[in-house]
């Protein structure tokens, strides 16, 4: 009885399961009052995103040629990764605007990282120096997403989570002003618990003790000290769900904070059997409703990363839950 109890408990966190695969009607009957026009539509071209990070060495081996054989793939939109001082990789970003319009490729995002990693007053000068710098460059190519996918050290107490949501604040205002949306991306320790004063991030709240004040999520902490005008979300359903979190329930609960989503897997879309990806569809189409979403692909084997990306491009083509 207890098992079974514990199961039902956890089955929301199930987006990241098989077992409720391939059954829609559960979907539907789980988000009562969803819409035709919130489902997929059957016949409509499909817009798909790849970061490509996915690709590392093997895009800038033959960058002309590697966007093309993306093109081909089924691919529609980038996201950058890469950014150093006005180059993506060692080809100047104007440069590889011109390789993604020959290729028939549209430059929607990118990821950007600052030099420093602890936030402190003593370095949120250079901090916002960089993302001037940063902004202007990708305004240059008309990106629209600007966003930090690496989590801040000086995330180990709430007090140090809300100094982190007045850094954001401020990269959003200088993104705004050169006509860009600032965003953050997780991965799984963003997910761990902190607290008042805290020294280092706990994995869950079981570890803080029975008498632990104040507690609370770290990625819930960046939500609730950013300003929604200035900073949204890019949720990576994968790390999520290593991060022990449910992807679908904080797509219900910050529907208009987060706008992009990281489509993400053990391997090649679909193979691992752990991310149930037509909840994750179906949820994002019914609660946030218009949304960017990307391919990340990390860790293949046997297969080079252009197999691997390929692969993913395939599943979501025949995903009838794709729209």
């Amino acid at each position: 009885m207890t098992n079974r109890r514990n199961f039902l408990r956890n089955a929301s966190l199930l987006a990241a399961g098989g077992i409720f695969a391939g059954k829609s009607s559960s979907v539907s009957a789980a988000m009562p009052g969803m819409s035709q026009s919130a489902a997929p539509t059957c016949g409509a071209p499909k817009v798909i995103g790849l970061q490509i990070y996915s690709l590392g060495r093997e895009l800038h081996q033959d960058v002309p040629g590697g966007l093309k054989k993306i093109k081909a793939m089924g691919y529609t939109t980038l996201e950058l990764a890469g950014y150093n001082d006005g180059k993506i990789g060692a080809t100047p970003m104007a440069e590889f605007k011109k390789m993604c319009d020959d290729a028939g490729l549209l430059i929607t995002s990118t990821h950007v990282n600052p030099p420093e990693r602890e936030y402190s007053s003593k370095n949120k000068g250079k901090i916002m120096d960089f993302w001037k710098k940063a902004a202007d460059d990708h305004a240059q190519i008309g990106v629209k997403y600007l966003i930090q996918p690496g989590q801040p050290a000086s995330t180990r107490s709430t007090q140090e989570v809300e100094y982190v949501g007045e850094i954001f604040n401020g990269a959003g205002e200088i993104a705004k002003a050169a006509g860009l949306q600032f965003g953050y991306h997780n991965h799984a320790g963003e997910f761990a618990w902190v607290q008042p004063g805290g020294k280092e991030a706990k994995p869950n709240s079981r570890s803080f003790g029975k008498d632990a004040k104040g507690l609370e999520v770290i990625y819930d902490g960046m939500l609730k000290h950013t300003d929604p005008s200035l900073v949204f979300f890019e949720l990576d359903v994968y790390w999520a769900v290593m991060g022990q979190a449910d992807p679908v329930e904080y797509m219900r609960k910050y529907n208009d904070r987060i706008r992009v989503l990281h489509i993400k897997d053990r391997a090649v879309l679909g193979q691992s059997g752990m991310m149930n990806f037509e909840m994750i569809f179906n949820t994002a189409y019914y609660a946030i409703g218009k949304f960017d979403y990307f391919v990340e692909l990390e860790g293949v084997r046997n297969m080079t990363q252009f197999e691997g990306v390929k692969g993913c491009a395939e599943y979501l083509m025949k995903a009838p839950f794709v729209k």
